[in-house]
């Protein structure tokens, strides 16, 4: 059966080339565009089973928002990343921001339709020595100074990451308003800008993207002394 498939590239012709060999091949095609700045929300409009996002640079700082818009969006939508020959910095970040695989330019025609099905069946589509390296990129994220999670924590300030290190362990807002000594309402007011910041909709998905980037581990133990209301 056929896979309904969008795909999205810095180069046209290369998206189109490749859209119109997927649809000999028996698939879906509903847009192949190049990425500009609405290229996620038309991948959320038109919700496709898989995207095709292509890259040149997988390893820029930013480079896969477009992905954690997708997937906060869309999270059925399954994102294969198409770039150069990666770094395990590259592949890590793809699959921090949610891709379900990475696929190689220059890779055959066969082995993007494997990657494809691979995705849309929920696995993991790269190459075994690709996920090793990424794997290792994101158990040990503190060793690269500019990543996700630091950049994260600069937005926050430090009552801010405090809240974000209670929310991660679990705490409602009763329980963060009592161990800093604020008022409900102010820790809420707090909850509600880390969430506005963090780019994400609810404390699960703030608590995971703080365990997943590392910030967890920058941010230190809270300070379980109440404080004044600020």
């Amino acid at each position: 059966m056929g896979v309904r498939l969008m795909v999205v590239d810095d180069h046209r012709l290369l998206a189109e080339a490749l859209a119109s060999a997927l649809k000999l091949r028996g698939h879906r095609v509903l847009a192949a565009a190049a990425p500009a700045a609405g290229a996620a929300e038309l991948v959320i409009s038109r919700a496709p089973e898989v995207c095709l996002m292509g890259t040149a640079t997988p390893a820029e700082p930013g480079m896969f928002d477009p992905v954690v818009k997708i997937k906060r969006e869309r999270p059925q939508v399954a994102v294969l990343v198409l770039g150069p020959v990666p770094s395990p910095r590259g592949i890590a970040a793809a699959f921090a921001a949610g891709a379900s695989g990475y696929v190689r330019h220059d890779e055959r025609i066969e082995g993007v339709e494997r990657a494809i099905m691979k995705a849309r069946a929920g696995e993991a589509a790269v190459a075994p020595q690709l996920l090793q390296g990424a794997f290792s990129e994101l158990l040990n994220p503190a060793a690269q100074p500019d990543d996700e999670g630091q950049r994260l924590l600069q937005m926050l300030t430090p009552r801010e990451v405090e809240v974000l290190v209670r929310v991660a362990d679990g705490e409602d807002t009763r329980l963060i308003a009592a161990g800093m000594g604020i008022a409900p309402s102010t820790a809420r007011t707090h909850v509600q800008r880390v969430l506005m910041k963090l780019g994400v909709g609810s404390r699960l998905e703030a608590a995971a993207l703080a365990a997943r980037t590392g910030l967890l581990d920058r941010a230190g133990p809270v300070n379980n002394s109440a404080g004044p209301d600020l």
